[in-house]
């Protein structure tokens, strides 16, 4: 059993993050990619989208814990469901045990206070941790965390001379969306195709437009795939802001549409999109065990494994 503190430990302090906090807090993440992955893989603008999500409350979800004068850990926790999921980040440097158990302290407390006012009978938090992370995973383990999913970052070298864009397959056309009736749809497929995945949490089209920064988007870089007879069939999410390599943020095709080639070709098209660009590095991540074979795809056409993430998973009552 493990006894909850909301006092930080000596030397270390701690206090809300605040949007003005984002190139410091981008600074210590990418310290902590730098340890766990060997690259420097936030960008501020992402970070910034997280501390101005408006399901955010900083005052009382975000976590900021300082040695000194030097930011060495981050928390940050939000509420998809309304009901009992909650899920928290949590960053830390290494050498400091009891700063990062004292942010679970803080974390687990108002997740729980979050699924009350929820009207939930328990809090089940789920946290997304680096295989190798800078957090003691025995320390995790004995607070009642546990493992319930790991994904796989798979990356994979493109070129324009050995990565062309693909002839589709017959009766299927790829648009982007540029258009807002486009971006709508975009949203639906995304919500039809991944209903059955682990974790998946129903979002509004507002909802979506906040969790994917719309604002900052590139929706040239999102398409639709057509498919004669069946109608919109497929959608393909990517984005071109990461330093390393472009990133494939959502693949989903419809049940009703595959076995025809149609997640192969959107991921051609994306491999061929980014070669020509200039990019000669993409990834994305996959969940192990998901039942749509999308593993399988991935490591058909050529992704390897980068690294890997688990799902760590706790459930308190309120």
């Amino acid at each position: 059993m493990t006894t909850t503190s909301l006092t930080p430990p000596p030397g270390l302090t701690v206090r809300a993050a605040t949007p003005g906090d984002a190139a410091v807090v981008c600074a210590l993440l990418n310290e902590v990619d730098l340890l766990e992955t060997g690259r420097a893989d936030t960008e501020l603008a992402e970070v910034r989208a997280d501390l101005n999500h408006p399901e955010v409350d900083l005052e009382r979800d975000s976590w900021l814990l300082f040695e000194g004068e030097r930011l060495v850990g981050y928390a940050l926790l939000w509420d998809e469901s309304g009901g009992e999921r909650i899920d928290v980040d949590h960053y830390v440097l290494p050498g400091r045990p009891q700063g990062a158990l004292h942010l679970f302290d803080l974390m687990e407390d108002r997740a729980a206070q979050r699924a009350a006012a929820n009207g939930a009978a328990r809090a089940v938090l789920h946290l997304h941790l680096n295989t190798t992370p800078t957090m003691d995973l025995s320390a995790l383990s004995a607070r009642g965390w546990r493992t319930v999913r790991r994904y796989h970052v798979m990356a994979r070298h493109i070129a324009a001379a050995s990565d062309p864009f693909p002839e589709p397959p017959a009766g299927v056309t790829l648009r982007d969306c540029s258009a807002e009736e486009d971006r709508r749809r975009a949203h639906q497929l995304l919500q039809e195709c991944f209903t059955e995945h682990f974790d998946f949490q129903p979002r509004s089209y507002p909802q979506w437009l906040d969790d994917i920064d719309a604002e900052r988007a590139d929706w040239s870089l999102i398409w639709i795939a057509h498919v004669d007879g069946v109608g919109d069939a497929a959608v393909l999410r990517t984005h071109d802001d990461r330093p390393s390599m472009a990133w494939i943020g959502n693949l989903g095709v419809l049940p009703e549409a595959r076995g025809r080639g149609i997640g192969s070709h959107l991921l051609r098209h994306a491999f061929g999109h980014y070669a020509r660009s200039g990019r000669d590095r993409i990834g994305l991540g996959v969940d192990t065990d998901n039942s749509s074979g999308a593993l399988a795809l991935y490591e058909r056409h050529g992704m390897a494994l980068d690294h890997a993430v688990d799902t760590w998973e706790l459930i308190r009552p309120v």
